[in-house]
């Protein structure tokens, strides 16, 4: 594929290691970043920066985005090596299903909310004055779904912590009018990562990781507020939401559901 060639642009990727996050490191880097990557496995972390363009470039943190501290000290260590940042992406994140009557799911909405939306907030928090701060552009990338959309059965945790991306990008992006930071929101469908292949349900428009990262790359880009990709899931989406809730409760009572993190005695 022929990529455009783009402004050496600092961007931090959370999440980085596989799935999207390792699609999107793959394509700004072939574009020229400077990349900061951050996930827990500092072994895949190096694999991925080894198979980048000019690796000495980049900079590695291994470390879990439930850990603020780590979040901020990860922020900072790229602010201060590469003299800013252009774009800060949020794509850590995590699912499984759930059934909310039994006790055992409770620790995994608490997990899902932590690593999908509390995470998300100490992802940008630590970069938000610096950025205000420089020139040209900036952005603010939340990595939502289309499950945030409308509820489906035995995802709650999932499309509720994406639900909540969406509004809390929406509020950010409101409440950083003017400052010359924009928020971009990406809801993506079925994209083809370690994550989706563990469902157990006909995943329509499947779509590869790379061309989803080129295509979101090139979204991101242009500031759009918010965008689903592949455009075929954005169609599903709107009708979706336009279904009255007694035809949509008719339709999807029995649809299939997520595998839970827990089995059916409850244990982890």
């Amino acid at each position: 594929m022929n990529v455009a060639p783009v402004r050496a642009e600092r961007v931090f990727i959370t999440g980085a290691s596989s799935g999207i996050g390792a699609a999107l490191a793959r394509e700004y880097a072939a574009r020229g970043a400077r990349l900061g990557l951050l996930a827990r496995r500092r072994e895949l972390l190096e694999e991925l920066a080894a198979s980048l363009p000019h690796p000495e470039r980049h900079r590695l943190y291994a470390a879990d985005v439930t850990d603020r501290a780590a979040l901020a000290a990860a922020a900072a260590d790229f602010l201060s090596a590469s003299g800013g940042t252009d774009i800060v992406i949020a794509c850590a994140g995590i699912s499984h299903g759930t059934l909310t009557e039994r006790p055992a799911d409770l620790a995994v909405f608490d997990a899902v909310f932590a690593t999908n939306v509390n995470a998300t907030v100490a992802t940008f928090a630590p970069f938000i004055a610096a950025m205000k701060q420089q020139d040209g552009a900036r952005r603010l990338v939340g990595i939502g779904s289309v499950a945030g959309i409308r509820g489906m059965r035995g995802a709650g945790a999932y499309c509720a912590s994406k639900a909540a991306v969406h509004s809390y990008c929406e509020s950010l992006r409101v409440e950083l009018r003017g400052s010359g930071i924009e928020v971009v929101t990406i809801a993506p469908g079925y994209i083809d990562t370690p994550m989706t292949r563990n469902n157990r349900f006909p995943m329509p428009f499947l779509m590869p990781a790379e061309r989803f990262a080129a295509q979101a790359v090139n979204v991101i880009a242009r500031g759009a507020s918010y965008r689903v990709l592949p455009w075929q899931m954005g169609v599903v989406a709107k009708l979706l939401r336009l279904l009255p809730n007694a035809l949509f409760d008719r339709l999807f009572a029995r649809a299939p559901t997520k595998q839970r993190a827990t089995d059916d005695q409850g244990r982890p």
